[in-house]
């Protein structure tokens, strides 16, 4: 919520690592949207000190270089919303078959919650998760101040009511296929998944599955 007042990191969110790292919790959380826009365009999605040290310098330059917009417009470019969508156009194309310009409140509010875990969050995953994440993002604005609680019902009313593009909902398990590609990321982080030309092979007995 500090994007436009940082300076491409917080130092709240490091003292929350390094208590984490610490007790032995792992290097997760703590990214301001510039370093998630270094982590997934010029970083290795490995979890280490120097990768996190890398981070914070690489950050703190692109926001010397670049404008806050620049740097969201960048970051609404290249992370990945689930499937084969990278960047926020191909996500409003996959999910509502529409130019990103001409997208709804409620259905950018639905997006904006979806980089968290696009696997987890995608509505062709066999659940909706997403109701409870956009819930989420919906509280966080009322909080913040950009709409009223009336505003955040009305969207939230119109968010249960989307229905999908059919164009990616013919996937086959789709249920297991998400749930697989969820562990990978977890594993590996979101871009080695969309990009790194893995070879899965999972213990999926399609022809059982369909009886």
């Amino acid at each position: 919520k500090d994007f436009y007042t940082n300076q491409g990191f917080s130092p709240i969110a490091y003292l929350r690592v390094a208590k984490n790292y610490i007790t032995g919790n792992g290097l997760g959380g703590g990214s301001t949207i510039s370093q998630q826009l270094v982590k997934n365009v010029l970083l290795s999605p490995e979890r280490s000190i120097q990768r996190k040290i890398k981070e914070l310098i690489l950050s703190i330059q692109v926001n010397q270089k670049y404008t806050k917009d620049e740097i969201l417009e960048m970051y609404f470019n290249n992370i990945p919303y689930g499937g084969t969508s990278i960047g926020v156009q191909a996500a409003s194309q996959m999910y509502f078959g529409k130019k990103v310009e001409d997208l709804t409140d409620a259905e950018s509010v639905f997006l904006s919650g979806l980089p968290q875990s696009p696997s987890l969050y995608s509505p062709f995953s066999g659940n909706k998760y997403y109701l409870a994440r956009t819930k989420a993002v919906l509280k966080q604005m009322v909080a913040d101040g950009y709409i009223t609680q009336s505003k955040s019902d009305t969207l939230y009313k119109q968010i249960e009511g989307f229905q999908f593009s059919q164009k990616y909902s013919s996937i086959k398990a789709p249920h297991f296929v998400m749930y697989v590609k969820q562990k990978l990321e977890e594993q590996f982080g979101s871009q080695m998944v969309l990009s790194g030309g893995l070879q899965v092979t999972t213990t999926l007995d399609y022809d059982l599955e369909k009886k």
